[in-house]
C-alpha cells in the first residue's frame, strides 16, 4: 500500500499567491483538494505578500470554501517582526512603514509603533506589498533610510501572479528605492530566507512539513535552506509552459517533488517524485520527472539529450492541456 502524503509529512507550508489563488480568484482545484487535505495534516500559509494582514487573507480563503483562521497564516511581516525584535529594537520604537495594513498589524502586536511620516523619527523602515503604494511612500523611504534608518525589504519578488497575469511584485519596488539611495536592504525577511518556513513549522509543531510553492526562487529554495521537502506546482509563476527551464535549475532549487496542481496531494508522494523509475503512463508529467531526475543527478549531460527532453516537455504540456479542455 503505497504512502499518502499526510504519512509522509506532518504539516503542510503553503504558498498563496499562484498556488491555492490568483487574485480574487481560486486556482483551480485548489480549494477542493486542500478541504481534504487539511482534514488529516496541520497547515499554514506563508506568503511574502504583506499587503494584508493574515485575518484578510483567512477571510478570503474562508470564503473560498477553506475554513481558516488567522493562527494559519504567516506573512512576511511576522517575519520582518522577527527580525526587528532579534535586532534589539525596543518596543515602543517607531518604524516607517511602505505598504499595506499586513505590515502595521504585525508591528503593532509587536509593540512598535508604525508611521508613514518620516519626520516622526523612525528607526527602521519595513517596506512591503501595498497596493496603493505610490511615489510619495517610496520618496519618504528613501529620505528615512538616507538619514539613518535600517531598511528592512519583506522579500524581493519581482513579480506578482493576478489573475491577468504578472504584475509588479515588492522586488520591484524595492529596487526603485535601491536606485535611489545606491545600496540594498539591510535584511530580507520573506521567502527565500529559512525565516518564514521556521516560525510555521514552530507554530504547527511540525518537525517534517512539505513546503508546496509555484516559485523556484523563493518557496523551493527557500524550502532547502530551511532542510525542508518541497512541492512544485505549475499553477502560478512556473508553468508548463516553463517546464524545459527546470534542466538549468541550480541545485539550491530544485523541488523533490512536481506536479501539475494540489491534486496530487489526494496521492501518494512517489507518484510525483522526481526520481528514477518505470514512467507512470497515466501522467503526462512523469516522463519529465524521470529524465529530470537523470539529467539533475548527473547521469546524462542535457546537451546530449536536448531533443528527447524538449520532446517529453512539449508532450507534457499538451497533455495537461488537453487533460483541463
Amino acid at each position: 500500500m503505497k504512502s499518502s502524503f499526510t504519512d509522509a509529512f506532518d504539516g503542510l507550508v503553503l504558498d498563496a499567491d499562484g498556488v491555492i489563488y490568483r487574485g480574487p480568484e481560486p486556482v483551480p482545484y485548489a480549494i477542493e483538494a486542500l478541504v481534504e487535505a487539511v482534514r488529516t495534516s496541520p497547515w499554514c500559509v506563508v506568503t511574502n505578500n504583506a499587503a494584508n494582514p493574515p485575518g484578510v487573507v483567512s477571510a478570503k480563503l474562508t470564503g473560498f470554501g477553506l475554513e481558516a483562521t488567522a493562527d494559519n497564516i504567516v506573512t512576511s511581516p511576522h517575519g520582518a517582526l522577527a527580525f526587528l525584535i532579534d535586532a534589539g529594537f525596543e518596543p515602543g520604537s517607531k518604524v516607517f512603514v511602505v505598504g499595506g495594513p499586513g505590515i502595521e498589524e504585525a508591528l503593532i502586536a509587536g509593540g512598535f509603533v508604525p508611521v508613514r511620516d518620516r519626520h516622526d523619527g523612525p528607526v527602521a523602515v519595513v517596506q512591503g506589498l501595498g497596493m496603493d503604494v505610490g511615489w510619495h511612500d517610496l520618496a519618504e523611504a528613501s529620505y528615512a533610510i538616507a538619514d539613518g534608518a535600517m531598511w528592512v525589504a519583506t522579500n524581493l519578488d519581482p513579480s506578482l501572479p493576478t489573475q491577468y497575469g504578472l504584475a509588479p511584485g515588492n522586488g520591484a519596488l524595492v529596487a526603485a528605492v535601491a536606485e535611489a539611495v545606491g545600496r540594498r536592504p539591510d535584511a530580507v525577511t520573506g521567502k527565500p530566507e529559512p525565516l518564514l518556513f521556521e516560525l510555521a513549522a514552530q507554530r504547527m509543531d511540525a518537525v517534517r512539513p512539505l513546503v508546496v510553492g509555484d516559485r523556484l526562487d523563493t518557496d523551493i529554495e527557500g524550502a532547502n535552506r530551511a532542510g525542508m521537502n518541497s512541492l512544485l506546482v505549475l499553477t502560478g509563476v512556473t508553468t508548463v509552459d516553463e517546464l524545459s527551464l527546470l534542466a538549468e535549475v541550480e541545485p539550491l532549487s530544485r523541488p523533490r517533488y512536481l506536479a501539475a496542481d494540489l491534486r496530487c496531494l489526494a496521492g501518494s508522494p512517489g507518484d510525483v517524485e522526481i526520481c528514477e523509475r518505470d514512467p507512470l503512463t497515466d501522467d503526462p508529467l512523469d516522463p519529465v520527472r524521470v529524465l529530470l531526475h537523470r539529467i539533475w543527478s548527473g547521469r546524462v549531460v542535457v546537451s546530449e539529450v536536448q531533443a528527447e527532453w524538449e520532446g517529453v516537455c512539449r508532450t507534457a504540456a499538451e497533455g495537461l492541456r488537453s487533460g483541463e479542455s
